[in-house]
């Protein structure tokens, strides 16, 4: 049986359509503190039978559920998601990179079909943090068991991650919402610098997500994005880059149809394979689904 989610409204078979990057949470106050009185339309508990029929009606096939919360219990909550939900199809969770156990934690770890990589989130870090001897070395594991690495930065981060990249020539990395440009003051000079020489690494990626709450949340209109799309679909090509919803968070400045019709009606002109690769293809490759 043919099924419909895989072929487009002619019958042609398409490629498998995957979200590259979103979150699950049971919203606890203290504990989701980022998710502040201004972001309300998410203060509250987002589970997979909330995003499975937002999937389907947007035939997006499958995902890959990101962490939100540094701890251990964050990433089993995930693959026990995971396992008990067909549609999510990996998981970047979180370990103590600069654990003296991590060789043990992630020998564990590995055991987890559906764990693909981890991530820290370097964004709430001081510059320097991506430099630390211990968060290096960390890093250097991460390749004997195959797994990935979320790189989540500011643009004032880049110098670093760019250290990151090539002190771990080996190690497959992925920016994640294009390093978190500053949309809404239409800074791009000292980010596209940094972006451009990150993406001379191939074994550095790069997720189209995130990029409607770096722009102005209640008026931000799709060319506000097109010159960090064209920059980025430039630099790394189209075998580099990923689409990602970032829901729930995305829900702050846009619906799901909305922020994916950003990344829709940007590539439109584009090749069937080009978009293949962009929509599903690169993420299923980069994260091993």
């Amino acid at each position: 049986m043919v099924n419909p989610l895989l072929t487009d409204p002619s019958g042609k078979k398409r490629g498998m359509r995957i979200d590259s990057h979103q979150h699950f949470w049971k919203f606890d106050p203290v504990r989701d503190s980022w998710i502040n009185n201004s972001m309300k339309v998410i203060q509250r508990d987002f589970l997979p039978d909330d995003l499975a029929p937002v999937l389907h009606e947007n035939k997006i096939d499958g995902c890959v559920s990101v962490q939100a919360d540094q701890s251990e219990n964050e990433t089993q909550f995930l693959l026990q998601l995971a396992s008990a939900n067909d549609f999510i199809k990996g998981v970047v969770g979180w370990v103590d990179l600069q654990s003296s156990q991590l060789h043990e934690r992630l020998e564990y770890f590995s055991g987890f079909k559906k764990l693909k990589g981890v991530r820290h989130i370097v964004q709430a870090e001081p510059i320097g943090f991506l430099k630390k001897p211990s968060f290096s070395k960390g890093i250097g594991a991460l390749k004997q068991f195959n797994f990935t690495y979320d790189i989540l930065i500011y643009p004032h981060q880049l110098r670093d991650a760019i250290w990151l990249a090539k002190q771990h020539p080996e190690q497959k990395f992925v920016v994640d919402h294009l390093a978190k440009p500053v949309i809404r003051e239409k800074e791009f000079t000292n980010w596209a610098s940094g972006m451009k020489e990150l993406s001379s690494f191939e074994n550095v990626h790069c997720k189209l997500s995130g990029m409607v709450t770096e722009a102005v949340w209640n008026r931000w209109t799709i060319d506000d994005f097109s010159p960090y799309l064209d920059f980025v679909l430039h630099h790394f090509g189209s075998s580099r880059v990923m689409y990602g919803s970032d829901w729930p968070v995305c829900l702050v400045a846009a619906a799901y149809q909305n922020q994916l019709g950003i990344i829709e009606d940007h590539i439109q002109t584009f090749s069937p394979s080009e978009k293949h690769q962009i929509m599903g293809d690169n993420a299923i490759q980069f994260y091993n689904l």
